[in-house]
């Protein structure tokens, strides 16, 4: 980024200068206490939208959307508000490719300002990562590539997670690969995070290790 970007409030603090942030809920009610107030307040100073929600949630958000004020249509329509799924996005071609997908996240922002806007509020739901989905182990690899990308934009993108979707493993891995963090509905500095350099070449050492067998 060639300026300072202005702080953003969000979660009970502001983001700076990370923008890549992993925000752990329990619950909807929780997630969306969270996050409303940080997409309405973008969508009222002119910024846009872009959502990415399983196609199976995707009328109760715009629901949730429209009981926060947001006129849901009017925001689709001038193109502020866009949401997608993760066939048209993720799972583009039937299967998770992390090399399209970074450059997917990529087109989306420059999008933003080919369009006119200031600035785009990426939130994506992240089912994706830990759910069985074709090319889904090369989730965690694809959230440490961000940490390349990412620093070029000012845009923020909030990668949502359910917690009580996820394994300890796959919990820790998706922290250490964020340098903000939100929890308690209350946004932190990600103490945990490991740069990008580090965390993949400890996942390739990883990867290197022979499966253990398997009980008999």
């Amino acid at each position: 980024m060639s300026t300072p970007a202005p702080p953003i409030s969000f979660a009970g603090t502001s983001l700076g200068a990370y923008r890549h942030v992993c925000a752990f809920f329990n619950t909807p009610d929780e997630e969306y206490r969270t996050l409303l107030p940080f997409i309405r307040d973008g969508l009222l100073q002119g910024e846009r939208a872009y959502h990415v929600i399983d196609p199976s949630l995707r009328e109760k958000h715009l629901q949730h959307l429209r009981e926060a004020g947001i006129d849901v249509e009017a925001a689709q329509r001038t193109g502020q508000l866009e949401v997608e799924i993760p066939q048209n996005t993720y799972l583009r071609g039937g299967h998770f490719d992390k090399d399209a997908m970074l450059e997917l996240i990529q087109e989306a922002l420059r999008a933003g300002v080919a369009r006119g806007f200031p600035l785009t509020r990426l939130v994506a739901h992240c089912e994706c990562g830990v759910g069985d989905w074709p090319g889904g182990r090369d989730w965690v690899e694809y959230e440490a590539r961000l940490n390349y990308v990412l620093p070029r934009y000012q845009d923020p993108v909030i990668c949502t997670y359910d917690c009580r979707m996820l394994g300890a493993g796959v919990a820790l891995d998706i922290l250490r690969t964020h340098p903000m963090v939100i929890l308690g509905e209350v946004l932190h500095e990600n103490p945990f995070y490991v740069p990008p350099d580090e965390f993949l070449r400890e996942l390739g050492a990883r990867r290197l290790k022979p499966e253990p067998p398997a009980a008999p």
